[in-house]
């Protein structure tokens, strides 16, 4: 049985917004699949302890009770001694794991016994994973979104930066999926979340905007790489006004170019990804594009890969996704520089102050 002192200290999953500093105690492993955003994972029992104790639980629950209970013992003195060494005496952490358990109660009990101000999340992670579920499902209603649209390469994420910079509020769905949304889009060295931790980064940036005011995003398709978009948020967007960015094709082969260096400087992983277009556009064409990256001949490489493959893909998924951005405004971009998408920011502003939202 619970004791009285110990519910006293246990909050629910609607009040995480009153505790920022947030302890996660789950493994390592749990902690990188997802968490609640800003949380410092100070695991009671690390990847091998727990699964020496799950382990030595289908033998004995009482001896795996006892060798869990010295292994938590130990790792909260550790963290007494070192990461905790310093919080004030006004400390007021909450602390979740799995389920609202054993390994959240134990810590949360030693920090209030030292004189801190510890709550436990009641029903932890899962009661977490549940709330971040059902806000996603509703949440996106209330905001009036300005989608970005354009062929690859003209410019969207650097225009949706400037915004950001100039003091809009933006959506970065490729920044919280880490891709760019194509074939070619992996960030390098920068592998994607899970579908979890990117749906609790989504939650967490909805929940910083200000609903009364436009966001800016870009049109994205329901998959981003291979996380998907919530319904919902999708038909928000597609419910909102669209802006078209219009960029010459020297431009845009200029840009994409920066974007995707670490391609020009490999060219035989570039290679190996456009053999995965071999069904759509034949064996002759991958081998004559192969010849273009090894020859290290990017222009034409970029202007065929856009004229034959990007632009008919991106105008499919938009035609499939927002039919209304046929009747979007539509802006010519000449300057690609920083100074120049700064400048068309402060243009895209200035427009968004005397238009308003189109409802779908």
């Amino acid at each position: 049985m619970t004791s009285p002192l110990l519910t006293a200290h246990r909050v629910g999953v609607d009040a995480l917004g009153d505790y920022p500093e947030r302890i996660d105690v789950r493994s390592p492993a749990e902690f990188a699949k997802d968490h609640v955003p800003g949380a410092c994972n100070h695991p009671v029992l690390d990847n091998s302890e727990r699964a020496r104790i799950g382990s030595a639980y289908a033998s004995s629950p009482f001896v795996a009770r006892k060798m869990g209970a010295a292994l938590v013992a130990r790792n909260i003195a550790a963290m007494l001694e070192s990461a905790f060494i310093d919080k004030p005496r006004e400390w007021q952490p909450l602390v979740y794991c799995w389920r609202g358990g054993q390994r959240s109660r134990a810590l949360t009990h030693v920090l209030n016994e030292v004189g801190w101000r510890a709550m436990q999340l009641e029903g932890g992670y899962r009661a977490y994973r549940r709330h971040v579920v059902a806000r996603l499902a509703t949440l996106p209603a209330p905001y009036s979104f300005v989608v970005l649209c354009g062929l690859t390469g003209s410019g969207k994420s650097r225009l949706l930066t400037a915004l950001a910079e100039a003091g809009a509020q933006t959506l970065d769905l490729e920044g919280l999926a880490r891709h760019r949304g194509s074939l070619l889009g992996d960030w390098p060295g920068d592998p994607q979340p899970s579908q979890k931790w990117f749906e609790s980064q989504l939650l967490d940036s909805l929940q910083r905007l200000d609903p009364s005011q436009v966001v800016f995003v870009e049109s994205e398709s329901k998959r981003i790489g291979a996380l998907q978009m919530p319904e919902s948020l999708l038909e928000r967007m597609r419910a909102g006004r669209g802006l078209t960015l219009v960029t010459p094709r020297a431009q845009r082969v200029a840009l994409l170019k920066d974007e995707y260096r670490h391609f020009l400087a490999d060219p035989a992983t570039l290679v190996d990804r456009l053999q995965r277009l071999t069904e759509l556009h034949g064996r002759g064409r991958i081998a004559h594009w192969k010849a273009l990256a090894e020859a290290g001949d990017w222009d034409t490489l970029v202007a065929e890969l856009l004229a034959l493959h990007y632009d008919p893909t991106y105008g499919r998924s938009l035609e499939r996704n927002f039919p209304s951005a046929q009747q979007a405004l539509r802006i010519e971009v000449g300057d690609v520089s920083p100074a120049g998408f700064a400048a068309l920011a402060r243009e895209v502003l200035a427009m968004s102050e005397t238009t308003q939202p189109v409802e779908g």
